[in-house]
């Protein structure tokens, strides 16, 4: 991706999301700032996920996920989700959380809204697989404005593509 393409993508503006899973009791999270609602009605929204990342398979298996809406106050999820300390199967050992009512995914205690999700729908699209789903259930933790993409010193824009943002302009 050449340098005028990759800024222009970082423009698009985007919340900071934790996906997590939960396989035979091993539970994982993925940091995700591709995901988006689609639908009123019914309600449904979409997560993009790697092809190649590890809770990629999970997801299409199981058919359900956790959304770990970020807020200000838990950046420090996103900081650990980009760590090499998150580059594991079962990486939330260290993290306090919850397994959710109905569909038993985690629910992270640092997030600010937690929403478990049913898919209902997937395909490729390019590196990534697009992921609708179905709120079945939210935990509404603590008031906090969700965290953007435009408070944090990086964007993702694709592969391992992680770059500097230059606020000067911003």
């Amino acid at each position: 991706m050449d340098t005028d393409l990759a800024q222009a993508m970082a423009a698009l503006t985007t919340g900071i999301y934790v996906l997590t899973v939960n396989d035979a009791g091993q539970h994982h999270g993925m940091s995700s700032s591709w995901v988006t609602q689609v639908s009123g009605e019914p309600v449904l929204f979409s997560a993009a996920v790697d092809v190649n990342h590890f809770s990629r398979p999970i997801i299409a298996r199981t058919r359900i996920f956790g959304l770990n809406i970020v807020g200000r106050r838990g950046k420090a999820l996103e900081d650990y989700f980009y760590s090499p300390g998150a580059k594991r199967p079962d990486n939330l050992a260290e993290l306090e959380y919850e397994l959710s009512p109905k569909l038993a995914v985690p629910w992270l205690g640092l997030a600010a809204v937690s929403i478990e999700a049913r898919v209902l729908n997937s395909f490729i699209a390019g590196d990534h697989t697009i992921f609708v789903a179905e709120p079945v259930g939210v935990c509404i933790r603590q008031a906090d404005r969700p965290l953007t993409s435009l408070e944090l010193d990086y964007v993702y824009v694709g592969g391992k593509v992680v770059l500097p943002r230059d606020r000067s302009g911003w």
